[in-house]
Formats: C-alpha cells, sequence, structure tokens
C-alpha cells in the first residue's frame, strides 16, 4: 500500500506535539501540526490522553476525520478519513535511564556509555572494576539509583573472563529494583567477552531479566555498538514503556516501535550526516537536558547533559558555569544577584518566557552557556578509541589522530543543526544563528541551520518505516537554512584586517574584532582571502574559493579570532557586545 497519509506524535516531558505528514504530486509535505500538555502524571496517568488532544487539534484544523472515539482511523478510508500509519517516539516520564557497567572505565565502560547514549538513554552512573570506589559503594548505588536497565561490558572476546564475572556478581548482589513495575525483574544487558557468557548467565539469569548480545568490543582496535543499542530499543519498549501509564494502550496504536526523543533526534541526525556525505553537529536544548549529536568521519556521536537545561535544569547552569561566565554574553550591566534571583525564578516557573527584552538576551546568554557546557561534554566523549596502539610513520606523526583523541575537528565540520524551544522559536533567526557561533565557535566555513518546529524526533521515528518520506519533509518543511559562516582562526590586535571577502564585484575588507553580516538567499561563489596570520581552511595567509549557502539570515563573517577572547573589563566587553548585537541586527525591532 502507498503511504499518502502519515500521523506522527512526539509525547515530551512537557508537551505532545502531532504533526500530519501527506503525500503532494510525488514529494512528502509537512499538512498541519498540533500540540497539548502531556498527561503521564496524575491527575491522568494515561499518556495518551495528550496523544488524542493533539490529534484532535490536527482534525480541526485538517478538517479531517482521524479519530473514531478513541481510536486512530486506520488504514484511510478516503482523504478525509484516516491515516495510513502512525508512529511515535516518547521522552516522558523522565526518558530512557540506564546505569552502565565495564571492566575499565577508559575503554569498555565508555564504549558502554556510547552505546547507551546511542540508544537514547540518560547515563546516570558508569560502574568500572577501576574506578576507585569499594564493592559495598557500588552495590549501594545500584540500590539508590534504580535505573531502568544496566548494560555491562568487559574484555574482549577469547580475554579474560573474571573481571566481568566480578561486576555480574555486584549487580546480583545489589539486586536493584527497577523505576518503573515493582513486581518485574530489572532488564540486563550483557555485551562483554563471549568466553564469560555461560558464567554471566549461572550469576544473573535467575535474579534479573538478562539478555545476551554481541560484545561491544571483540577486539581493543573496534567498536561493535549497534547489537548493544538495537537491545536497548526492544527492551525499552518490552519493558520500560510497558510499565509506565498509558504506554501500553499506546503501543498497541503504533505501526512501529516506539523510540526514545533523543534516539529518534539521533538517528535523523545521522542519517542526514551520511546520507549527505558531510559532517554535521547537532545540539538539541531543552528544558532539563541539552543532547549534543555529530557525525564526524561517519562516526555517529550523541552524549546528554542531563544536569543543563533551560528551564527546570537552569540553575545547573548556574552552578556548573559560574555568573562570570554568562554575564559575560549579556550585552547591559546586571548585578550578580539580580543574574541569580531571575535564574531561580526561572526554574521555579519553568513554562514561563521571557517578558522583556532584556529577560531575552540573559535567557539567550544562558544557552550559550548551556550549548558550550554540553558540547564540551561531548568532545570528551566523541573520541579514538582508548588502549589501542597505533603504529606511525614518519609521514603520519603530525596528522593521525592518537588514541582517546577527540574526533570531533572544527575546520572540517559542514554543518551545524541546532534544535529546542530556544534556538527554534528565538524571535529573530539572527539569533539562533549568533547563539550557535558563540557556543560552539566554528571555523573555517560552516552552514548554520535550525530545526524550524522541533519536528526532528517524528521524522527520525518515521525513517524506519519511510526514509524517503522522512529526508523530504525534513529537508523541506523542518530544516531552516540560517546562512554560512566564515570564521578565520587566528588572532591580531584589534582593527587590524583579518579577512577579505569577495562576492560577485563586491568586496568587504572585515577587521579584526569585527563581525559582518551579508544578507543574500540562495548559493554564491565567493573568494576568501585571509591575511598571513589567519586560516579559512586553505592554510595560513591562503586564499580559498568556495560556493556559499545564503538563507534566512545571509552570510555571517566572524573576525572576532579563535578562540574567541572577550575583554575582562567589564564596561570594554559590554560595549564590544552591543558592537556585535548591533552589526547584526541581533536586537533591532522595528
Amino acid at each position: 500500500m502507498e503511504l499518502k497519509t502519515i500521523l506522527a506524535t512526539d509525547c515530551g516531558s512537557t508537551t505532545t506535539k502531532a504533526i500530519l505528514i501527506e503525500k503532494i504530486g510525488e514529494e512528502y509535505r509537512l499538512a498541519f501540526r498540533g500540540e497539548a500538555p502531556t498527561t503521564v502524571e496524575a491527575p491522568f496517568e494515561d499518556v495518551t490522553r495528550g496523544a488524542l488532544n493533539s490529534i484532535r487539534e490536527i482534525e480541526e484544523l485538517a478538517g479531517k476525520k482521524i479519530l473514531d472515539g478513541e481510536k486512530i482511523i486506520k488504514p484511510r478510508k478516503s482523504d478525509k478519513e484516516g491515516v495510513d500509519i502512525y508512529v511515535s517516539t516518547s521522552s516522558a516520564g523522565g526518558g530512557l535511564q540506564m546505569m552502565v557497567a565495564g571492566v575499565v572505565k577508559s575503554m569498555t565502560a565508555e564504549s558502554a556509555s556510547r552505546a547507551a547514549l546511542g540508544a537514547g538513554a540518560i547515563v546516570m552512573e558508569t560502574i568500572a572494576s577501576n574506578d576507585g570506589r569499594l564493592p559495598h559503594q557500588r552495590i549501594e548505588i545500584m540500590r539508590q539509583l534504580r535505573p531502568d536497565m544496566i548494560l555491562l561490558s568487559g574484555g574482549i572476546d577469547g580475554g579474560t573472563v573474571s573481571h566481568v564475572v566480578e561486576l555480574a556478581e555486584l549487580i546480583g548482589a545489589a539486586e536493584p529494583r527497577p523505576r518503573f513495575g515493582v513486581t518485574y525483574s530489572l532488564p540486563v544487558i550483557y555485551a562483554g567477552n563471549k568466553n564469560a557468557r555461560e558464567e554471566i548467565k549461572k550469576v544473573l539469569e535467575t535474579k534479573t531479566a538478562l539478555s545476551i548480545v554481541d560484545n561491544l568490543r571483540p577486539v581493543l582496535e573496534r567498536e561493535n555498538l549497534i547489537p548493544a543499542r538495537n537491545a536497548i530499543h526492544d527492551l525499552f519498549m518490552e519493558h520500560v514503556m510497558a510499565h509506565a501509564p498509558g504506554y501500553k494502550k499506546l503501543m498497541e496504536w503504533t505501526d512501529t516501535a516506539i523510540m526514545p526523543t533523543p534516539g529518534a533526534v539521533g538517528s535523523l541526525v545521522e542519517l542526514v550526516g551520511k546520507k549527505q556525505g558531510i559532517n554535521v553537529l547537532g545540539v538539541d536544548i531543552g528544558g532539563a537536558t541539552t543532547d549534543v549529536f555529530s557525525v564526524f568521519e561517519t562516526v555517529f556521536n550523541r552524549t546528554v547533559s542531563a544536569n543543563l537545561g533551560m528551564s527546570y535544569s537552569i540553575s545547573n547552569v548556574l552552578a556548573e558555569t559560574g555568573t562570570d561566565n554568562i554575564s559575560r554574553w549579556i550585552p547591559f550591566d546586571l548585578p550578580e544577584k539580580e543574574l541569580r534571583n531571575r535564574i531561580r525564578n526561572k526554574m521555579i516557573r519553568p513554562t514561563t518566557i521571557p517578558q522583556t527584552l532584556d529577560d531575552l538576551k540573559m535567557e539567550q546568554a544562558i544557552a550559550r552557556e548551556a550549548i558550550r557546557l554540553a558540547f564540551q561534554h561531548h568532545k570528551t566523549m566523541a573520541v579514538g578509541l582508548k588502549g589501542v596502539q597505533q603504529i606511525r610513520t614518519i609521514s603520519d606523526t603530525f596528522a593521525q589522530k592518537g588514541t582517546g583523541e577527540s574526533l570531533i575537528n572544527m575546520m572540517d565540520l559542514d554543518m551545524i543543526i541546532g534544535s529546542g524551544g530556544v534556538l527554534s522559536h528565538a524571535p529573530k533567526r539572527v539569533q539562533s544563528a549568533l547563539m550557535m557561533i558563540d557556543s560552539f565557535l566554528p571555523e573555517g566555513l560552516t552552514k548554520l541551520t535550525v530545526d524550524s518546529i522541533f519536528m526532528m524526533p517524528h521524522l527520525g521515528v518515521l525513517a524506519t518505516v519511510n526514509e524517503k518520506a522522512a529526508v523530504e519533509v525534513f529537508d523541506k518543511d523542518c530544516l531552516i537554512r540560517l546562512g554560512t559562516c566564515i570564521a578565520p582562526i587566528g588572532t591580531a590586535k584589534d582593527e587590524t584586517l583579518c579577512v577579505q571577502v569577495k562576492i560577485g564585484n563586491e568586496e568587504i575588507k572585515v577587521l579584526f574584532g569585527e563581525i559582518v553580516l551579508v544578507p543574500f538567499t540562495g548559493e554564491k561563489e565567493v573568494e576568501i582571502t585571509p591575511t598571513k596570520g589567519f586560516d579559512v581552511g586553505a592554510g595560513h595567509g591562503k586564499k580559498l574559493v568556495a560556493t556559499v549557502e545564503g538563507g534566512e539570515v545571509g552570510l555571517i563573517v566572524d573576525a572576532r579570532g579563535r578562540p574567541l577572547v572577550l575583554p575582562t573589563d567589564k564596561n570594554k566587553r559590554i560595549e564590544k557586545l552591543n558592537k556585535w548585537y548591533n552589526a547584526l541586527g541581533l536586537y533591532k525591532y522595528s
């Protein structure tokens, strides 16, 4: 059957969002969207109430009959009645919360974390044989945290067995209880040395719901994360979601497995990177967490900073970065006490939005720090495999990535995708562009884009059923192209020539310390000539000719230097910030 009408929902922690996709001619397009409060908590305690309410809004807007009472009409009966398929994602009820365990913290335990994070989980705790804690301390942690599941790994295939069996014995002794469903056994996935499987079964099979998959580190030089990720998704549905309020009903409605929201966003970022053959960086900044996704050299990584967000976790951003780091982005004098009070007010009233221009400036300053900290965390996880001995020749001594080195190279980055309320719903698109530039500090030439209405989770799960529909809607209706950032690496004295940019017959000279906006849409060929101490990708002082993409913002030439250093003197810093913000028309409203 040809898919002509697709219904998708994302059950978030506060809001359930529904979209209707229709095939118009030969292409799939977004037709309508609706949203309603999520109803996983009291007094409703049934996630389907929010889903139905968001679908009813689509019914009203589209003038179609999608529901028959409290059932989705499938398959489609006519153009005005029913849908072909229904898919959903969810992070309601706190999302998927996991604990990982491995023999060596910087090797198998880190690989286990990457597998869990890539599947859309929040990693609550990492247990390792060499983490410096005593056995009773590890047991106490497992009992207190009550994760949704545990991923256990350790040892290469054919290697030593004793260490990973010791970890299994700790899990068996702790007998941790799951977060939902007090009467069922906690799911444990074993993805370690295959020679230890029989021993692991003896220890854990009667005490937990044990699943055994291929070793995620079969040899030291290679990770095999896919079997563990697939098992996490299956168990998320079978155990975790089955016990969450109303999910059993929701699972019966959907035509494919419900995916954790971050896992769906990650799979879409991975699909975009690999399909287009580009290095891509994505960020989803929410109220409680900030997720960062990357595809570099075809390697996908995801990290979640569970304590960095813009409402529920906003005070954690303050605690982690400090008032000075937030104040450095605020273009007016704001006493420390007032800044702290405003942040605390946002935390206790998480659903409020900025009421004044100063509130907006402050919130966007905090967003810069939340994304910057989450990105720092991401760079520590997106690394070459630790413990691998590399054979180097003279020619690649300086070029080859060392073991444990970050895969993130900003000069090689092709595209940044921003998502989440503070980026997707910024009053002006140029504000989103500068928040991403200030947080990630891209180098050379980088495309800047944002998710228009936070549609990426829906499209991520849809891609598992119909990749064509997901890619077309993402490209035409979801992704808003802001433009391109040109950022030369290097530093110099202020107001010395940094770079010349030639677009057609127009030549723009940009001094060091300046940021310049050239509005245009579509593609244009540019000739970029940095001065001797600067590099835009071709080498220091070397000219680069490239085709760049404009958009809703255009071309931003960022000659503020890499690394970006802000003045320590408060008055000079405020003056400089206002100069940059005015150059981009950041807060000008006519």
